[in-house]
């Protein structure tokens, strides 16, 4: 068994863990209802839609337009949400990163969640922590979709763009990945819309609807 590439940048939310129903979503619907009472909640799908495009800063930034205060009061509650649940892999991930990595790969994460949700995740799932780690606690000039994750990856690892494979469940991954010419792969596994579904199917270098098929996949099978 071989490896096709030698590292894997991931996503978290939603590539690798099972997050945006049970944390991200419920966590926002209470912030706009302690925010902006009067104001219709978004559904699911609105949200899910959203984060895909133009991607949840600008969500909360340009859609929602809060405030700086109320950003903070947004993240507050977010972190209440972390720090109390920890949200299961996706069936047979753990064992995919742990195989790349004992077959000598470079596991990565460049994810919109903090460090340390990211760390206690892999801790409790995975039995390791990944070798870099991109999260939300960077400026925003640093954080996906912008290349700085990618750049740093590719110089703190000595790697070329052909030896590292981007994974990712939405868009702002995928422009990430697209700005350093770096191989993109969209993690089907946890699409609903049909919209975003397809799209994603249309635009990712390989689309994969089950994590056995990426596993198959990076590993030459």
């Amino acid at each position: 068994m071989s490896l096709r590439y030698k590292c894997l940048i991931l996503d978290h939310d939603d590539t690798a863990v099972k997050s945006t129903p049970e944390i991200h979503y419920p966590s926002f619907v209470q912030a706009l209802k302690e925010l902006r009472p009067n104001e219709k909640t978004l559904t699911f799908e609105e949200f899910v839609g959203y984060c895909f495009n133009p991607g949840f800063s600008s969500l909360c930034k340009d859609i929602i337009q809060f405030t700086k205060e109320e950003q903070a009061h947004q993240q507050k509650i977010w972190k209440q949400y972390t720090e109390t649940k920890i949200p299961d892999f996706y069936d047979n991930f753990p064992e995919t990163v742990q195989e790349f990595k004992k077959q000598g790969g470079i596991v990565t994460v460049v994810s919109h969640s903090e460090r340390s949700r990211i760390e206690r995740d892999y801790a409790v799932h995975c039995g390791f922590s990944p070798d870099a780690i991109f999260g939300w606690e960077l400026k925003e000039h640093q954080r996906k979709p912008h290349a700085y994750p990618i750049n740093q990856i590719i110089t703190q690892f000595d790697l070329k763009e052909t030896d590292a494979l981007v994974l990712d469940d939405l868009r702002p991954g995928m422009m990430m990945a697209r700005s350093c010419n770096i191989d993109f792969a969209a993690a089907g596994w946890s699409h609903r819309i049909p919209d975003i579904k397809e799209q994603m199917k249309r635009e990712s270098d390989y689309y994969f609807e089950t994590v056995q098929a990426f596993k198959d996949f990076i590993f030459n099978n």
